[in-house]
């Protein structure tokens, strides 16, 4: 009976260790601005490079403009696009699993477009003209478009379930580590919402009422938030049926902005275990920005959660990278809240920052 008892808390424990948050230090890798994944050496040396960085995580895009970056069949039955044309003669994202986890790296398929059907095409891209009915649109009934994305309507159940899948797809044909939605995925910019399917299902929930013609009216954002939690839970609870060690991980922008903007309120999401690690983007260009902001955005966290927050770091965009001296001050400051990771954007930043990961990161405790 002793020796029972002892190999059940055995268990426990190793049940217990394995439930504990992994280190996630990561990085984002895209085909925007970047050559690494068109070849299967590019591959190798992203590989190579994380490893020797310390660098265990790579969210690699698979859903970008209206395009999956591996072959697939939901989207050739359904627009006769089976991959994005500059990846047609190869599947990226086992080459990159392969390599990957052979120097023991793991992947995450990062949906990136998410509801965003296509970037400055005023039609929105060729998933729209094909099925115009997934249109958002505005309280001018225009389509809805955003900083140069235009979006698909997130609340239009046929839209949700295209969506999920594809990440099914990803999760049953794939051996991979993790699925990741952004600021996109869940999310619809505040502007969406004024489709006639999502007006009749307001109205059916107000007692005929129409909704306000303010989209940043509090109680207007609420409810489509709540709408957007609900297909949260819907992408947990579907990757965690198919294979439940596949991790689910969100990187929306920082909260209240996230809601108020493009109605993602991530913080019902980890409150409610809808998300295994949550990625706010604290992109900022200087410290006290920085500090503040990932502050701010902890005080969302319960405090047996909070280290499953890791910060999104900025190491490059356009013309801007950070200083060597600001990204150390920024690993520090993470550190010193006890996280132990952050995911870096993006891959093309760290050829920047060679003497940096080289000589400090792996030491800066």
């Amino acid at each position: 009976m002793n020796m029972f008892k002892h190999l059940l808390l055995f268990c426990f424990v190793l049940i217990g260790q394995l439930a504990l948050p992994q280190s996630q230090k990561g990085i984002w890798l895209t085909d925007v601005a970047s050559k690494a994944l068109d070849t299967k050496e590019g591959i190798e040396e992203v590989v190579a490079r994380c490893k020797a960085y310390g660098l265990e995580h790579i969210s690699v895009v698979v859903w970008n403009r209206g395009y999956t970056l591996y072959p697939s069949a939901v989207m050739e039955q359904e627009f006769g696009k089976k991959v994005m044309p500059r990846f047609a003669d190869r599947d990226m994202l086992q080459e990159l699993i392969d390599v990957a986890h052979a120097e023991g790296l793991k992947v995450h398929a990062w949906f990136e477009f998410g509801f965003s059907s296509s970037y400055q095409e005023a039609h929105g891209g060729h998933i729209l003209q094909q099925k115009p009915e997934w249109k958002a649109i505005d309280n001018e009934g225009n389509l809805v478009s955003k900083n140069g994305f235009q979006w698909m309507n997130a609340f239009d159940p046929e839209v949700q379930e295209f969506l999920l899948s594809l990440i099914t797809e990803v999760v049953e044909n794939y051996d991979i580590d993790g699925i990741q939605g952004d600021d996109r995925l869940p999310a619809n910019p505040a502007t969406a919402g004024y489709d006639a399917g999502t007006l009749s299902m307001y109205k059916q929930e107000h007692n005929g009422k129409t909704p306000p013609q303010d989209y940043k009216n509090p109680d207007w954002i609420d409810w489509r938030a709540q709408k957007l939690n609900v297909f949260a839970k819907e992408i947990y609870e579907t990757v965690n049926s198919l294979k439940p060690e596949v991790t689910v991980t969100m990187a929306p922008s920082i909260f209240p902005w996230s809601k108020e903007e493009y109605l993602q309120d991530w913080p019902t999401w980890v409150e409610n275990g809808w998300v295994d690690v949550i990625i706010p983007q604290v992109y900022r260009y200087n410290k006290k920005a920085y500090t503040s902001t990932l502050d701010a955005n902890l005080e969302f966290m319960p405090a047996e959660e909070r280290t499953n927050l890791v910060p999104g770091i900025l190491l490059r965009v356009n013309d801007y990278s950070p200083s060597k001296r600001f990204l150390k001050r920024m690993i520090k400051a993470n550190r010193n809240r006890g996280l132990d990771g952050e995911v870096f954007f993006f891959y093309e930043g760290l050829k920047q920052h060679d003497d940096f990961f080289n000589k400090l990161y792996s030491k800066l405790k």
